[in-house]
């Protein structure tokens, strides 16, 4: 018997454990000022993307059953500064319900008077009520999840600060500030996915990004018009349903990855062609009686 609910989900699962093993092998025998320092910046990128997987976990989680899948959301808080059940009450029950209505959005983009926030605005804001709006979903609409998100972030602090009585240098730049950091660049990343978009049409709701390394790194989440429509469907079937709506996504709403992927124009919009978008779908391209593997 199997613990995984999708076999797809072991490989991904394995590495986040072997970062997290790496992160413990550092915080345990690193006796210089600068290892623990060099490491928190080499985990930046890698971690941003770990918490695109713990953001797929809240939705479909990894495991069959409770216990291993809250120790997963332990490792998951520490790499990514996002706890057990947070994801899950302030962008499944919030984000996803309320992301065309910019008055509810717990991850909206839009200032009260209606102008769009910059970047920096926008991550911060999002970043800093994250838990408390997360609270706020939690009492209003699950209060059995908010039970589990109220202790497992109790205890993810008790395990945090048993850290630093352990080694407190250590502990801040392998644990608390990647954890900080990761929150923001979670945040960030998310401004691009829906910003300047005021409809109420899904297909027209999302921008989506078709980059193979950066769906490989996060899980498909480039699909994200896909990923609206049917958030509770595994990360590894969103481009087949990609292919099924490309056709009714608008061809402006795609966009480039951000670094590492591309430096220069990260975050660039994009237009497809309509060659481009048949290719997609794998439709017959007008004119040439050929059809396109996507």
């Amino acid at each position: 018997m199997t613990l995984f609910r999708h076999p797809e989900d072991r490989i991904p699962v394995l590495m986040f454990l072997g970062v997290f093993a790496l992160d413990m092998t550092v915080f345990l025998t690193a006796r210089s000022w600068w290892v623990p320092v060099l490491w928190f910046g080499l985990g930046i990128i890698p971690k941003g993307w770990i918490c695109s997987w713990n953001h797929h976990h809240q939705h479909l989680s990894f495991f069959k059953h409770a216990l291993p899948n809250r120790l997963l959301e332990i490792v998951f808080g520490f790499q990514t500064g996002v706890t057990s059940q947070a994801w899950f009450l302030h962008h499944v029950l919030g984000h996803h319900k309320n992301y065309l209505d910019q008055s509810q959005d717990e991850s909206r983009w839009k200032r009260e008077d209606g102008s769009t926030m910059g970047e920096v605005e926008y991550s911060l804001s999002t970043a800093l009520t994250a838990y408390s709006r997360a609270f706020q979903v939690g009492r209003k609409h699950h209060p059995k999840a908010l039970r589990v998100f109220v202790w497992m972030a109790a205890l993810q602090l008790v395990l945090l600060a048993g850290l630093f009585w352990v080694n407190p240098y250590n502990a801040l730049f392998v644990f608390l500030l990647p954890m900080m950091a990761s929150l923001y660049v979670t945040t960030w990343a998310t401004y691009f996915h829906h910003v300047g978009l005021e409809t109420a049409n899904h297909s027209e709701a999302s921008y989506n990004i078709l980059h193979k390394g950066y769906n490989l790194m996060t899980g498909n989440l480039g699909y994200h018009t896909a990923h609206h429509t049917r958030h509770g469907l595994h990360w590894s079937k969103l481009p087949e349903l990609h292919a099924q709506l490309a056709q009714e996504i608008p061809a402006n709403l795609y966009r480039q990855p951000g670094i590492p992927f591309v430096w220069r124009g990260s975050e660039e919009k994009l237009v497809l062609s309509d060659h481009e978008v048949a290719a997609l779908s794998g439709r017959p391209v007008e004119g040439s009686g050929e059809t396109l593997a996507a």
